[in-house]
């Protein structure tokens, strides 16, 4: 209180972002609730957080709660921390069957993207 009195600045300093997100994925940030969690492996991570890439089966260790295609759901790291959150491709009963296996191991059909970078946001 002595410096705002002594006529120092005082308040918080607000710096804006480098880069604005697109509406859509502010909406799935932060509009969307999360229906449930995927672990990653720390490649997928990697992948997702420096590479800005799709998610793929490949990286899933595993799968937490009950959703559907098109929920929104956290991404974790294999430690549990939260570090990304997008739109699911599978249902978590279908997620969990193909969880760590590669595109080759999927059977015609299935593709191995289960959050596509466009539904995917990163969190700083």
């Amino acid at each position: 209180m002595k410096n705002v009195l002594d006529g120092s600045p005082s308040g918080t300093v607000v710096h804006p972002h480098e880069r604005r997100l697109p509406s859509r994925k502010l909406w799935i940030a932060f509009a969307r609730g999360a229906t449930g969690r995927i672990v990653v492996d720390e490649g997928a991570r990697e992948a997702l957080v420096e590479s800005g890439r799709s998610l793929l089966s490949a990286g899933v260790k595993s799968v937490d709660g009950d959703f559907e295609v098109d929920d929104a759901v956290e991404i974790v790291d294999p430690a549990g921390r939260p570090f990304a959150k997008g739109l699911v491709r599978y249902a978590s009963r279908d997620l969990a069957e193909i969880a760590g296996r590669r595109t080759d191991e999927l059977g015609e059909g299935r593709s191995a993207a289960v959050v596509h970078r466009d539904d995917l946001v990163v969190f700083p």
